[in-house]
């Protein structure tokens, strides 16, 4: 979503965009250069500005067990950071990477679902599968399958959804290149740490750099996030993050958004096929009030698993007549 199409945009839609490159944000950003290079230090989980410190997300409570005190990674917190941050912007650009299936289960407001989701050329496509970790009836199913042929007769419906995703991965990737000037980034103590499937860790916390000057409207939302984020030590790629609201993010000086402190954002990635790392687990509970009019809570769960290799690439249209053929179990 671009400034000058900001009139046009209903209250759903800006909030839809909102949220998603808030979400996506803060699985990118976390990992980029620090500003400056600060001492050790374990930063305190804040709230809003002049208020208490708050106990609502605690670092230490999920962190892995640690070696010695003495042990440091080889390089500084800036150069973890930029290695993890080329990585995470082929996860986010697909660049060069092998498309995947999976199973995606989802809990937010509109109910609890499972998919089967296929990467395809165009853009992800998915099946339902499950509604309430039940099967679907028959009726439902039906319903589903009628959707999906819909969709592959009308490509241009496809695209433009397809156009709106690619419009919010676009934002995202600006406020990438603005991160080197947005935070400060610090080895947390006793590094590396051990505790992660395949290795070790290491670990960085960040908080806003207060020299920093947000350029553009979304670029607002970097002046009030801080938290932790984990990186596999062997392939430099971010394996975990926790993040909260510190401070009140507004959007257009607060009139046609705001985001409000204490929401928090966890999200893990796994290795799901080769070089190839995934978001496995995305918790968020945000807090948004739209255009001045209405106060939503935005609190989803998504987990990714059985991650499985395409062979190839697929037009979108393939990928659903292959999500059409697959059996699926009624009730």
């Amino acid at each position: 979503m671009r400034y000058g199409q900001l009139s046009a945009a209903t209250t759903s839609q800006f909030k839809v965009s909102a949220t998603r490159v808030a979400g996506a944000y803060l699985l990118t950003s976390l990992a980029l250069p620090m500003a400056t290079a600060v001492a050790q230090q374990t930063l305190a989980v804040a709230g809003s500005r002049g208020h208490a410190v708050q106990e609502r997300v605690t670092f230490d409570a999920r962190k892995p067990e640690t070696q010695k005190s003495s042990d440091q990674p080889e390089g500084t917190p800036n150069s973890w950071a930029e290695a993890a941050t080329f990585n995470e912007v082929k996860v986010i650009s697909r660049e060069g990477q092998i498309p995947l299936r999976f199973r995606q289960h989802k809990v937010d407001a509109k109910g609890d679902t499972t998919r089967e989701v296929i990467e395809s050329k165009d853009g992800n496509v998915a099946r339902l599968v499950e509604r309430n970790g039940q099967p679907l009836t028959a009726a439902e199913d039906a319903d589903e399958r009628d959707r999906l042929m819909e969709d592959i007769a009308s490509p241009e419906d496809f695209m433009k959804h397809e156009k709106r995703d690619n419009a919010t991965r676009d934002d995202v990737l600006q406020l990438v290149r603005l991160m080197p000037r947005a935070m400060i980034y610090s080895y947390t103590p006793r590094q590396p740490q051990t505790g992660a499937k395949e290795g070790q860790e290491v670990v960085l916390d960040f908080h806003p750099d207060p020299a920093f000057r947000p350029p553009t409207m979304y670029a607002e939302m970097l002046t009030g996030l801080e938290g932790r984020v984990w990186i596999d030590a062997r392939s430099k790629c971010i394996s975990r993050i926790e993040a909260h609201v510190l401070r009140p993010v507004n959007f257009g000086f607060g009139v046609l958004a705001k985001i409000f402190p204490g929401g928090t954002v966890e999200l893990e990635q796994t290795r799901a096929t080769g070089d190839r790392w995934a978001y496995s687990h995305v918790d968020e509970h945000l807090t948004a009030r739209v255009l001045l009019v209405k106060t939503v809570p935005e609190n989803s769960t998504i987990t990714s698993s059985d991650f499985r290799p395409m062979a190839s690439q697929l037009p979108y249209q393939d990928a659903i007549r292959l999500l059409l053929a697959m059996p699926v179990a009624l009730r």
